[in-house]
């Protein structure tokens, strides 16, 4: 039994991500009401429209985002941005912002995704998550490189420090291949060990960022372990100190597909990330973890 736990923010229109950045613009290219005259009665469709910066919502950064000659999105093998082993590494505030150590050794980071869990996110569309938020350092970066991490994320509004115009955490991973993923969320809910990553952008050529549906796959008994210790209850009520207010909108679903192939279980109204998650795992008995 496996958990699919859902870790982006939801993007809105008007809603800001990044300070200085425009927030996305959704509308209707072609409206229901539009299309009627195009089809026969009764059928009509909507034709969506979104104008967007890259850096909006949950989002990857390929090494093209920062260096002219690195591997932009459409470059990015698969294999480096999906099913990725992880580990996530919950760091404590401690009075002070820069994050210079994570509770692991190199051989545990050797190969794996590194999420750091900081419990920021509780502050995500308000004033605070712009402002003294948590980052790693330039040390923490090349150590991350150096112990062979395949790509790092973190539920902070950055992960370089943005008092000045350095920015040697993208600067060190990007510079080595390693994808970095911002603004994650819901981590607290994903074991520190044992769980699957996955963050596929859009193959665009030429774009260095683009959103994400982030999400992990873990054991259901990890996944349960890891929200009672939060302070999740069964309903998805959140009351712990890692659980900021704001995600009492996490809702808790569990549902479970028991004795269903794969191919019955991609029928399921999951989300197209999720569903291709089943149909490669071959999974049987799915419960999730699913964000409004």
């Amino acid at each position: 039994m496996v958990e699919l736990i859902d870790l982006s923010h939801t993007i809105e229109n008007g809603m800001i991500t990044y300070k200085g950045l425009p927030a996305p613009l959704i509308c209707d290219f072609l409206s229901r009401e539009a299309s009627r005259k195009l089809y026969a009665p009764g059928t009509e469709f909507n034709i969506g429209k979104i104008e967007m910066v890259a850096n909006t919502g949950t989002y990857m950064d390929s090494p093209f985002h920062r260096y002219a000659n690195g591997k932009d999105l459409s470059q990015l093998p698969l294999k480096s941005l999906a099913g990725l082993d992880c580990v996530v590494a919950r760091v404590e505030s401690g009075g002070t912002r820069a994050i210079d150590d994570l509770p692991f050794s190199a051989a545990e980071i050797r190969g794996k995704a590194v999420l750091v869990h900081t419990g920021w996110d509780r502050h995500w569309r308000t004033d605070a998550y712009i402002e003294k938020f948590p980052h790693l350092t330039g040390r923490l970066a090349q150590w991350l490189r150096d112990a062979g991490a395949v790509l790092v994320g973190i539920d902070s509004h950055n992960i370089d420090c943005t008092d000045t115009g350095e920015r040697p955490v993208h600067s060190t991973l990007l510079g080595a291949d390693i994808p970095i993923v911002e603004h994650l969320c819901g981590l607290e809910s994903v074991p520190e060990r044992g769980s699957k990553f996955f963050a596929v952008p859009a193959k665009v050529k030429g774009f260095g960022t683009f959103p994400v549906r982030a999400f992990a796959v873990a054991s259901r008994s990890l996944a349960g372990h890891c929200a009672r210790a939060a302070g999740v209850d069964g309903a998805g009520a959140l009351a712990g100190s890692w659980r900021p207010p704001l995600a009492s909108s996490l809702r808790r679903q569990a549902r479970c597909l028991h004795g269903s192939t794969a191919a019955h279980f991609v029928r399921r109204d999951l989300g197209p990330g999720v569903r291709a998650a089943g149909a490669v795992a071959g999974l049987r008995d799915v419960g999730y973890v699913d964000r409004e």
